[in-house]
């Protein structure tokens, strides 16, 4: 008790301050990241409802062009390749540089989370 008080009496209060400055931060940063959780949810709960509002079709856009490309790509893998059943001299090009690196994310944002609910009900 005596040594608690002579030690407050010595730091004039500082330690105290430096401690609510610190809990204050943690106290932020746990708010901040809260919110960031909340906002994360919020998105993840109106992305059905947006689908269905016609969204639907908004997506379409980017996902038949390339099943189409997709499925080009595996018909001439199969038939139509070098050294495959029928061979021919053309091949199916590459998709852009944006849209390669895109394609596998373009059709999970699209059907991983609606799908993965359509199954779940």
């Amino acid at each position: 008790m005596i040594w608690g008080s002579l030690l407050k009496w010595i730091t004039g209060g500082a330690l105290d301050r430096v401690l609510d400055t610190v809990d204050r931060k943690v106290q932020q940063e746990s708010d901040r990241e809260r919110l960031k959780a909340d906002i994360i949810k919020e998105h993840m709960r109106t992305r059905p409802e947006f689908m269905r509002a016609g969204g639907f079709w908004l997506m379409l856009l980017f996902a038949v062009p390339l099943a189409g490309w997709f499925g080009a790509v595996c018909a001439y893998s199969v038939l139509w390749c070098a050294d495959c059943a029928y061979p021919q001299p053309w091949t199916i090009a590459a998709l852009p540089p944006p849209l390669d690196a895109w394609a596998g994310a373009i059709v999970l944002s699209i059907f991983g989370i609606a799908g993965i609910q359509r199954f779940r009900r």
